[in-house]
């Protein structure tokens, strides 16, 4: 009980808060408050946590994984933010708490400070390198436009093509290159016309622009579209001074939508000198292919003609008759060889015959009855038939006495050597 006898109203803890936090949003509502951030923090959940303050005061605050997908850029500890949100009360812990809808840096554009994050971060990446970026066609059979219909790129893409290509085929993806979300419609032109299988290259265009207008081609959902894009892409945004991170990660880059299409798109004067120089290329490569051929012809003719039968049979048979005279001559030789030695032979068996002995004189005595050579006395006893022989007559002669002779030395010269023997 009070002073005044009336009870006092007893409210429980929860409903004070409550309240404090219906009465913060029902009266403060919506603002925008600036700070620096401190104790910065990023759980699995998407969720950003952290604390904003300055000199005079802190107020926690928390933003939302729905909102963050929103963000430009990457907020980091001690960065001074302009954050748009709700005042309200954290109700577990009774304190205050802003719950952010919106961040943006202060200080320095949040585009440009999103620009140069992404754009560290993607070259980190190897997403700018100059060797995974492809060669565009010489000649494309189609060419993909990725666009506003009704801007003023595609008229000038249309304009560069009709000037220098006549005829070739355009297939346009028409998409918003500007605004809220516009990187989602770019990037689903871009897979439409990838998808279609028909073009080698595809132009991605657009005029000039502030920062804000350009913010599509500086998103990173954009960028790895480009990336993932299975044919080669050629990036023409803004005006001459404009780079943005679409410019960084297609395979080519022109300053402007006309100087991208000129890029892409090669000039008919320029085809037709070139297929002019080809040919005669062509026409002079054939002329040594048929030289080379025929040469090869003429060789094999001779070839054919060296090993024709008739060729190979004329050709034995003069080898045959070469070696038919050539045999003839060996045999002659070797008779004449022959015939030389064996009138050497018969002279040398004619020295060594008796027949030349017995020319000279001498004779050859034998026994009639047995044949037996007589040389000495007790051969021939007297009465012994003998049969001698001399050069040019065979005798028969009896013993009728004999005698032995002393035997002569050969340095005897006294009577002369081979006298004809005495027969008696």
């Amino acid at each position: 009980m009070t002073e005044t006898g009336v009870a006092p109203r007893i409210h429980p803890v929860g409903a004070v808060v409550a309240g404090v936090r219906r009465l913060l949003e029902e009266r403060v509502g919506r603002l925008w408050v600036v700070g620096q951030i401190s104790n910065l923090r990023r759980p699995a959940s998407g969720h950003l946590y952290f604390t904003l303050v300055d000199p005079d005061g802190q107020l926690r605050a928390a933003m939302f994984r729905s909102s963050t997908r929103q963000m430009a850029f990457e907020p980091e500890d001690g960065m001074e933010v302009l954050a748009y949100g709700d005042l309200s009360v954290y109700e577990a812990r009774g304190e205050l708490q802003l719950v952010v809808r919106a961040l943006e840096p202060r200080g320095v554009g949040a585009l440009q400070l999103a620009f140069d994050q992404l754009r560290r971060r993607l070259e980190a990446e190897g997403l700018f390198a100059p060797a995974r970026k492809r060669a565009l066609p010489p000649v494309p059979r189609r060419l993909g436009i990725a666009t506003s219909a009704s801007g003023a790129a595609l008229r000038d893409v249309l304009e560069v093509a009709r000037r220098r290509l006549p005829g070739l085929p355009l297939r346009l993806a028409s998409c918003r290159v500007q605004g809220l979300g516009a990187e989602h419609e770019v990037a689903a032109a871009l897979g439409a016309l990838a998808a279609h299988g028909e073009v080698d290259a595809i132009l991605l265009v657009r005029g000039g622009g502030s920062l804000e207008d350009l913010q599509p081609f500086n998103t990173e959902i954009l960028a790895r579209a480009i990336a993932a894009c299975p044919v080669p892409v050629v990036a023409g945004v803004g005006h001459e001074i404009d780079v943005t991170i679409a410019d960084l990660v297609a395979d080519a880059r022109a300053p402007t939508p006309s100087a991208a299409a000129e890029l892409a798109i090669p000039d008919r004067r320029a085809l037709a000198g070139e297929l002019a120089r080809r040919g005669e290329r062509l026409e002079r490569a054939a002329r040594r292919q048929v030289e080379r051929l025929r040469s090869d012809w003429r060789h094999a003719g001779a070839e054919l003609r060296a090993s024709a039968p008739a060729r190979r049979l004329s050709a034995g048979r003069v080898r045959w008759e070469s070696a038919r005279s050539g045999l003839a001559r060996a045999i002659a030789a070797d008779l004449l060889r022959r015939r030389g030695e064996l009138a050497r032979h018969a002279a040398s068996l004619d020295a060594l015959s008796p027949l030349a002995v017995l020319a000279r004189g001498y004779g050859l005595v034998r026994r009639a009855r047995d044949g037996a050579i007589v040389r000495e006395v007790a051969d021939a006893p007297a009465g012994e038939v003998l049969a001698v022989q001399v050069a040019r007559a065979d005798l028969t002669v009896r013993v009728e006495a004999g005698r032995p002779r002393a035997t002569r030395s050969v340095a005897d010269t006294s009577a002369p050597i081979g006298s004809p023997t005495n027969g008696r």
